[in-house]
């Protein structure tokens, strides 16, 4: 199982891998990417079962990137979570219309971001399709 963490703040992918460390996922499943240029290399090279997106960033930004993802077959079905600072409800819909799975909205809380992972994950914390 892999999971997909994109976002232009390092600080953040820490967070978000240690949420899910904290809830038995192992370090191995993480791939990262400061961008959605990189991530969208980083998804055509490797198989990914579960995508967490922020927003704004430099290049590719992560509502591009849902985009770009959703226009690839072998990711039509794949969860992307996205988590941003961008709480409108506009924004919330233009993400869901084009392939966001579910929404946070940033500062995180750890258990509200586990809570919204948990239906993608199984028992042993391999993602399952949407």
């Amino acid at each position: 199982m892999k999971i997909l963490i994109i976002d232009d703040s390092i600080v953040m992918r820490n967070i978000h891998k240690n949420i899910l460390m904290e809830n038995k996922i192992e370090q191995s499943s993480f791939l990262e990417a400061g961008n959605g240029d990189d991530a969208l290399k980083l998804a055509i090279d490797h198989p990914v079962d579960l995508f967490l997106v922020d927003w704004n960033m430099p290049g590719l930004n992560g509502l591009e990137f849902v985009k770009a993802i959703r226009a690839m077959e072998k990711y039509k079905k794949i969860p992307i979570v996205m988590i941003t600072s961008e709480a409108a409800k506009y924004n919330v819909m233009e993400a869901v219309e084009a392939g966001v799975t579910n929404y946070v909205v940033k500062p995180i809380k750890d258990f509200l971001l586990w809570k919204k992972l948990q239906p993608y994950l199984d028992k042993k914390g391999a993602a399952v399709e949407s």
